[in-house]
């Protein structure tokens, strides 16, 4: 691979990783969640498949559990710690590390989001108490940082605790019952993606901290390319344009950014830009045809053509569907 990025540094560096741990915060929108509370007594284990385009978070209330799975070692929750599962990671819970369990699905069937679920389950051993919930996002937000973050994401209970709003969100969730009056839903959805966001914020600065932990941070000229897709996506970037503005030849920028990322540079600068697009047809009444100059389209066609390929669906039907939804 050839070598060429320019040398930063470490105060440019640090500068640069709140920004792109900022952006990889800012689009995180939840679709819907399912959520349930576990009452369990030893002993006891459930395994839970992968989920696609969904988080999935554990909060210990009371006694503990060992987690197995996600790529590492089987690890111990107490009570106030709190698990996130980015990516949604298949993983067992159980009273002991090395418990065959049974199927999620099995006591928690059908799971869909906009609706809760209770556990019991009756043992002679310690209780346990936990909060969890399947947190399902907009696929167009997962961009390749996200997908890159480690599997399993954990906060003790002294890092939830420096976290006030965290913990008190999390504790209030855990004491509420399901949700069934005018609005509970669309409150509970809120909260919990404010939960979302508010672990994340330690852990990414844990990550920003400790850069080994997230190859893609440990490459100026990767990290900075990130930035520059995530903040100035409007522009009219090229391959060869990206490659310089990080100070790295084509060809081992698109080689590093394939590899660190896991996307061609292209598709992730046409993603923030869809990204950014759906959010303008969605959030806002900027006119239509305002949106390609908005999102780096110099072209109307051009960028319609790029939404139906992206969505499947022109920028006109999106935006109408939303507002049917709503």
């Amino acid at each position: 691979m050839e070598s060429g990025h320019t040398e930063y540094s470490e105060s440019t560096k640090s500068a640069e990783h709140p920004d792109l741990l900022s952006e990889l915060l800012t689009p995180l929108r939840l679709t819907g969640v399912f959520d349930s509370r576990w009452h369990v007594s030893a002993p006891w284990a459930i395994e839970g498949d992968a989920e696609e385009q969904c988080a999935v978070l554990h909060y210990v209330v009371e006694g503990g559990c060992w987690i197995t799975g996600a790529g590492r070692p089987p690890f111990h929750l107490s009570a106030g710690d709190l698990v996130l599962f980015p990516t949604g990671a298949a993983h067992r819970l159980a009273d002991c590390p090395d418990r065959r369990g049974v199927p999620l699905k099995a006591v928690l069937p059908g799971r869909r989001p906009g609706t809760s679920g209770e556990i019991r389950i009756e043992g002679s051993g310690v209780r346990s108490r936990l909060l969890c919930a399947g947190l399902h996002y907009d696929a167009g937000a997962a961009t390749g940082l996200y997908r890159a973050l480690p599997a399993a994401l954990v906060l003790d209970r002294p890092q939830v605790d420096r976290e006030p709003l965290l913990r008190d969100t999390l504790r209030l969730l855990a004491a509420t019952d399901r949700p069934d009056g005018p609005g509970d839903r669309l409150i509970t959805l809120r909260a919990f993606e404010m939960a979302l966001v508010l672990a994340l914020r330690p852990l990414l600065r844990q990550l920003a901290a400790n850069p080994a932990a997230l190859p893609v941070l440990r490459h100026p000229g990767i990290s900075r390319a990130l930035v520059v897709i995530a903040t100035r996506f409007a522009e009219p970037w090229t391959l060869d344009a990206l490659a310089r503005e990080v100070g790295m030849s084509r060809s081992a920028f698109t080689a590093a950014f394939r590899d660190l990322v896991g996307e061609p540079p292209a598709r992730h600068l046409t993603a923030r830009r869809m990204q950014e697009a759906a959010r303008l047809l969605t959030d806002t009444t900027l006119p239509q045809s305002a949106v390609p100059a908005r999102v780096g389209y110099q072209s109307a066609v051009g960028f319609h053509l790029a939404f139906r390929k992206w969505f499947g669906t022109t920028p006109g039907e999106y935006r109408a569907g939303v507002a049917s939804a709503a």
